[in-house]
């Protein structure tokens, strides 16, 4: 049953009990009930709004799932055994020092020696020295190596 349907069960029940509106108790109950009726009415707009967006936020969906098919191109496959993972070797993870939020970053964005937090907009310099393969220097020390 519905709030809509209910309000008008209660209605009848105080009708059918000859609420008299005369009382104050009567006024009380029938001033509650046209509230009610009010709530309900204004439930059922909300849910009916509700739904709408609801509808709309479907079509985007799909929208924006056509979107990424047409600029990323369709997956051929779901699965992770015959795909190769060449893709993700270069990637690296940087923490914003300012937010915590976790950024992942191919190493030609890095490279730039800085990188702005799509989070925060914090701009964070970065050290290269701990990714890079080969040192100019000739020492023996533990970063080199």
């Amino acid at each position: 049953m519905t709030v809509s349907e209910r309000v008008s069960y209660l209605k009848g029940l105080c009708e059918g009990l000859g609420v008299d509106d005369s009382t104050k108790e009567g006024k009380v109950i029938g001033a509650i009930i046209e509230v009610l009726d009010d709530i309900a009415l204004t439930l059922t707009d909300i849910d009916e709004e509700l739904n709408d967006v609801a509808d709309v936020m479907c079509d985007v969906e799909e929208s924006l799932s056509l979107l990424e098919d047409d600029v990323y191109g369709e997956d051929e496959c779901d699965c992770d055994d015959c795909c190769d993972d060449e893709d993700f070797e270069d990637l690296y993870e940087i923490t914003c020092p300012s937010c915590g939020e976790s950024i992942t970053a191919d190493f030609d964005v890095i490279s730039q020696g800085e990188l702005v937090c799509p989070n925060c907009g914090e701009n964070m310099e970065l050290d290269l020295s701990c990714i890079e393969d080969e040192c100019d220097c000739d020492c023996d020390c533990d970063e080199c190596k």
